[in-house]
């Protein structure tokens, strides 16, 4: 998360095809990129470093949802190459989130406890 915030801010040309041209909205959509995955990555680490286990699991379950909507994007405008990437780390987040709280994705427990 924190390295795709900095990416964004310092080489936004990296988040584009090499065809594509960077203007002053690739900028602008870059920042507000930056501003969400660095939000993301500082609360992730916060929560880690206090072992709030709750808190972090009910964040990384939110991080995963965006990894996945993110990995349904780049589906939907034939961005193939980064899509394996982006829907394993929302795996990872979805799943790593379940063993955090000992319950699975697929009971109930894990969403209302």
């Amino acid at each position: 998360m924190a390295a795709g915030g900095v990416l964004a801010l310092v080489h936004p040309a990296m988040l584009v095809s090499p065809q594509d041209e960077i203007n002053g909205a690739v900028h602008i959509y870059a920042g507000y990129l930056a501003s969400r995955n660095l939000a993301l990555a500082i609360l992730l680490i916060a929560l880690l470093s206090l072992s709030a286990k709750r808190a972090l699991s009910n964040l990384m379950v939110l991080v995963a949802l965006i990894q996945l909507l993110d990995a349904s994007i780049d589906c939907a405008e034939a961005r193939w190459p980064i899509v394996p990437g982006v829907l394993l780390l929302g795996l990872v987040l979805l799943f790593a989130a379940a063993k955090l709280s000992n319950y699975p994705v697929w009971k109930s427990e894990f969403w209302t406890t």
